[in-house]
C-alpha cells in the first residue's frame, strides 16, 4: 500500500531545483507538510523538472503559489461541484492582483490511505495586464 507519508518522503529526498527552469511566473513551492487537520492536494507540474508548483488545502481553504519568486498564500473565493475531501473540481482564489484558477479530477485507490490522486488538473494564474498562464498539473491528495 502507497501512504502519502511516504511519498512525501520521497519527495523530500530528492533536491528539487531553485527556480522553474521553464518561461513564465510560476515556480516551485519547496517542500511542504501536511496540514494539522483536514486535507492538501500537492500538485506537480507535469514537465520534465516535476516541481511541486502548487499546494491547495481544504480548510482553511487556500493555495499556496510561487509567483515571480515569492510564495504567497491565495485565499478561495469560489468552488463548485464538490468532489470530495473539501475541494470542488474547480475552484477560484484569489489575493491582490492574482487570480488563480484550479481545475482538478480526482480519483480513490486503495493503495493510497487517507487520500486520493488528482488524475487530471490545471492551474491558471490571471494579473491584469501580463499574460495568463495556464499549466497541466498533478498530483496526490492527503489528509490528517
Amino acid at each position: 500500500m502507497i501512504s502519502l507519508a511516504l511519498m512525501l518522503a520521497l519527495q523530500a529526498a530528492t533536491p528539487a531545483p531553485a527556480a522553474n527552469p521553464g518561461p513564465g511566473p510560476l515556480g516551485a513551492i519547496g517542500q511542504q507538510k501536511l496540514p494539522a487537520k483536514g486535507c492538501a492536494a500537492y500538485l506537480w507540474s507535469m514537465d520534465a523538472g516535476r516541481q511541486l508548483v502548487a499546494m491547495a488545502t481544504a480548510d482553511p481553504a487556500q493555495i499556496r503559489l510561487a509567483i515571480d519568486g515569492k510564495t504567497t498564500d491565495y485565499a478561495m473565493t469560489t468552488q463548485s461541484p464538490a468532489i470530495g475531501f473539501g475541494f470542488g473540481g474547480v475552484t477560484q482564489y484569489r489575493g491582490g492582483d492574482v487570480t488563480a484558477t484550479l481545475d482538478m479530477a480526482v480519483a480513490v485507490r486503495a493503495d493510497i490511505s487517507a487520500g486520493a490522486t488528482v488524475t487530471s488538473a490545471t492551474l491558471r494564474i490571471d494579473r491584469p495586464g501580463r499574460d495568463t498562464i495556464v499549466m497541466p498539473v498533478g498530483g496526490l491528495i492527503g489528509c490528517v
